[in-house]
Parts: structure tokens; sequence; C-alpha cells
């Protein structure tokens, strides 16, 4: 189930998120949901995506910042 996310900064692209065991879902302004899983964007990026979804602040722009996150979408 998506959650909103809380959009601290007010500008964020990002509406919502689920978090899985091996995954992140995002699900972005445009209404297109991206997956991210564990074997295509690694631990360290997952946990990182895991830990600024529940924050509220800064998903949309550490996805931007990592190309290997930006472009390891399902």
């Amino acid at each position: 189930m998506v959650k909103p996310y809380r959009n601290l900064s007010g500008d964020s692209g990002v509406v919502g998120y689920e978090i899985g065991r091996n995954f992140i879902r995002i699900r972005f302004k445009s209404k297109e949901d991206y997956r991210y899983e564990l074997g295509r964007v690694g631990r360290k990026h997952l946990d990182a995506m895991r830990k600024l979804a529940e924050s509220g602040k800064g998903l949309a722009t550490y996805i931007n910042a990592h190309p290997e996150v930006r472009e390891g979408f399902s």
C-alpha cells in the first residue's frame, strides 16, 4: 500500500512510497510508479531511499543525484 510522502521541502516530485522487504516503490506526481529493488540498486541505496522516504525530505534529490539509482528502477 502506498503511503503519502510528507514532502517537507514543498517541491518534491514524489507523492507516495511503499517499502517492501527488498524494494521500495515510489509514486511520482506524474502518477507513475517506479520500483527500486535490492538486486538492482544495492543495499546502501535502498536503505538510504527508505530513510529519506520515511523522513519526508530529500528522496527525489537523492534519486536524481545517483545515476545507478535513477536508472535502476524496474
